[in-house]
């Protein structure tokens, strides 16, 4: 959760910590192919030459290479997530100060998402990083299949450009200059996205009314006004990512992940407004006319 102008001293941080695995990979190549020497034939053969360096080689490769490819994947699935619920607020009402307010002290901007339309949240920071971490934690639930260590260099990689972003839009968006009040805010958002995870996890094991009382409570606010129809649309759609993001084989985390947020969460509204099964043939009957009975 470092600022914006701690990035570069971070980076080459970073390219400083990468730089000492690479020389002791380029050290220990050196000493493994730098065997005792043997008893070759002197006649010229292809058969004395050592067939360990190709594989070697790309080993060494394949973990220098891996750390970049993730932060690049990363990237590229945390900008379909924050997108999802994004808004704007106009430069004339921040220089004029006239940004409308909610009760709570928010900032209001401009959005046309289908969270916003549909759903009928507001275009806030608040929606905004609540509907973000809804897609990350989805996101997440599936890089628990992969090994440890690439879990957690995944989820540590979405979860940086995830404060990094939200720090930006508190500095330029907001207008926020003040690097402690941002921190204070980051420690809050990052309390909530660990008791995020704990309530899906929660909703996920124990069934979509569990589910839908933390979407309601996290995305929602607990408004007593929420709509029933949109908490089961969501539960809805979350389940079918899981399971779209399941299908995924892990090597192809890198460039498809993106891919299952295109299915529009409004899609399940059309789903949980069918009757199920045995209210068919109910709701097809028509109810009685009402007999005025004389007093």
């Amino acid at each position: 959760m470092a600022c914006r102008s701690c990035r570069r001293q971070l980076a080459l941080l970073i390219r400083q910590t990468t730089v000492l695995p690479e020389l002791q990979n380029a050290t220990a190549l050196r000493q493994s192919i730098a065997v005792a020497p043997r008893q070759f034939d002197q006649r010229r053969s292809f058969n004395s030459t050592p067939n360990q360096s190709a594989g070697l080689f790309a080993k060494l490769f394949k973990n220098t290479a891996e750390p970049y490819r993730i932060v690049k994947a990363t990237e590229e699935i945390y900008k379909t997530c924050a997108g999802e619920a994004l808004y704007t607020i106009s430069d004339k009402d921040r220089k004029a100060g006239t940004i409308p307010k909610t009760e709570e002290g928010e900032d209001i901007g401009e959005g046309t998402t289908i969270w916003h339309e549909d759903f009928k949240l507001p275009p806030t920071f608040s929606t905004w990083s609540q509907v973000t971490m809804l897609h990350m934690y989805l996101v997440f639930a599936r890089l628990r299949n992969l090994d440890r260590d690439a879990a957690r260099s995944w989820q540590r990689q979405l979860v940086d450009h995830f404060f990094f972003d939200a720090e930006e839009k508190m500095d330029l968006t907001h207008g926020i200059s003040s690097r402690g009040l941002r921190h204070r805010y980051l420690k809050d958002i990052f309390i909530q996205w660990r008791g995020i995870i704990a309530a899906y996890d929660e909703g996920i094991i124990k069934g979509d009314p569990v589910l839908a009382a933390a979407i309601w409570r996290n995305v929602f606010k607990a408004r007593e006004d929420v709509d029933v129809r949109s908490l089961a649309a969501i539960v809805s759609w979350m389940r079918l990512c899981l399971k779209m993001l399941d299908q995924i084989p892990d090597e192809a985390l890198y460039y498809q992940t993106q891919a299952v947020f295109k299915w529009p969460v409004k899609n399940e509204l059309t789903l949980v407004d069918k009757p199920v099964r045995e209210l068919e043939g109910q709701l097809s009957q028509e109810t009685p006319p009402i007999q005025e009975v004389p007093v």
